[in-house]
């Protein structure tokens, strides 16, 4: 074995001890962010959980099932993205919407368009997945 090849060897563990302790550490963050949000939600004084405080778990549940699956399979799905994405822009419509129809009318159809897009690219890319994937290259 050539000093090159070892060399390479030891840049290929670095690479993989980087992508796990970094995994680790984005994972630890979304569970801390979660836990800490969930106890401020609890705390409110209404007694229950609004829409917008659900619709903030959620996309703390979905960060957090996209780094176990990149965990588990070396690849980042970027449909779960999108899934966050969407989500956020209907957190804001519940939240804002008051101001964001008060400013400019168009600024409510700007956001129900921004979701179309998202969900179209959402099953453009689960369309593309289910065709155009190798069966190694196939998440199960």
């Amino acid at each position: 074995m050539t000093i090159k090849d070892r060399v390479d060897q030891l840049g290929d563990l670095l690479i993989e001890v980087f992508h796990v302790v970094g995994l680790f550490v984005v994972g630890g963050t979304i569970v801390w962010s979660a836990v800490s949000e969930y106890l401020v939600i609890m705390q409110h004084d209404s007694g229950f959980a609004s829409l917008k405080d659900i619709l903030l778990l959620f996309i703390y549940l979905e960060l957090g099932a996209m780094v176990g699956i990149y965990f588990k399979t070396h690849r980042l799905p970027v449909i779960f993205l999108i899934f966050i994405a969407i989500t956020a822009i209907t957190r804001f419509m519940v939240i804002d919407m008051k101001s964001l129809v008060a400013t400019d009318k168009f600024n409510l159809l700007i956001m129900v368009v921004s979701i179309l897009v998202l969900t179209a690219s959402a099953g453009l890319l689960r369309f593309s997945e289910d065709r155009y994937n190798t069966k190694d290259e196939c998440v199960e």
